[in-house]
């Protein structure tokens, strides 16, 4: 009997811990999310579904804008990630402890900060911009920030450690008998890589995607600090309603909503790439 429910209780603390954290908040979020009044009277609860269509259709822009921001920094990380992931998997013999330190050093600062650390780096008279500008490599009007490419820039420097990371062990778990034995067998390096080394990291890019997409689609301290009004992004307009506007329905149906898409997409993303095709891609 000990035996059988050991692994129930093992797993009870972390249950309750979700369902008390978690699902509570999620079952009160979505009761609000149906309700209507204002802070004032109180709110009501009359199944008002239509606060889920009125807020998508007012916020369909952010939405998009968020979606395209989260692809692009997922891209721009996957770019910047593998090769840094490969080197350290590699090439960093003795010191991969201490490569992997570096990565995961930016933790060791609170996100605000390096967030705001950016904004002076490119600032239109900061230490990077305005030298340039004094010696005629850009022009006077330049700027980078209140853009989407200082949004995305920002997204892809916060969250690409946890690219580097999956990656990194998917490429670790390689055997260089494997690439050695392709490389007897007159494979290119190219080849080599294209037929072994990717194939086999792809769970690790899998991996990396869902870690990095999610948090970047619902960010909304870059858009706040490293943006301007045309880069708002979704995580900014529910801030704004619950903390400004205190209308906490519409928040509310905007997170669902937010979190029933990206859901659909991980799900569709799961069936194109799932595991299961990428652990039998890694075994051709």
């Amino acid at each position: 009997m000990r035996r059988k429910l050991a692994p129930y209780l093992l797993v009870l603390p972390g249950g309750l811990w979700l369902a008390l954290f978690l699902v509570v908040p999620l079952v009160f979020m979505a009761s609000v999310s149906t309700q209507e009044g204002d802070v004032v009277y109180g709110f009501v609860q009359t199944f008002h579904f239509a606060n889920y269509t009125d807020a998508l259709v007012q916020y369909k822009t952010q939405f998009l804008r968020s979606v395209g921001y989260g692809v692009a920094g997922t891209l721009l990380a996957i770019a910047l990630a593998y090769p840094v992931a490969y080197w350290i998997a590699f090439k960093g013999g003795a010191r991969k402890s201490t490569y992997l330190l570096l990565v995961l050093l930016p933790f060791f600062v609170s996100f605000v900060l390096r967030t705001v650390s950016w904004k002076f780096l490119l600032a239109d008279d900061g230490i990077l911009l305005q030298p340039l500008k004094d010696v005629g490599l850009l022009p006077a009007d330049f700027h980078i920030l209140a853009t989407s490419a200082a949004v995305i820039g920002g997204l892809t420097y916060c969250y690409m450690p946890f690219m580097i990371l999956p990656i990194y062990v998917a490429l670790e778990r390689v055997d260089p008998r494997v690439v050695e034995a392709a490389h007897d067998l007159y494979a290119s390096p190219r080849e080599s890589f294209t037929k072994i080394v990717l194939p086999l990291s792809l769970p690790g890019v899998f991996a990396g995607v869902l870690m990095t997409f999610v948090p970047m689609t619902s960010d909304y301290v870059n858009a706040a600090i490293l943006g301007g009004p045309a880069n708002t992004m979704i995580g900014n307009i529910i801030q704004t309603e619950y903390l400004t506007n205190n209308d906490y329905p519409v928040g509310a149906a905007l997170s669902f909503t937010l979190m029933a898409g990206m859901l659909v997409g991980i799900f569709a993303y799961a069936r194109a790439l799932g595991t299961e095709n990428v652990l039998e891609a890694a075994a051709r």
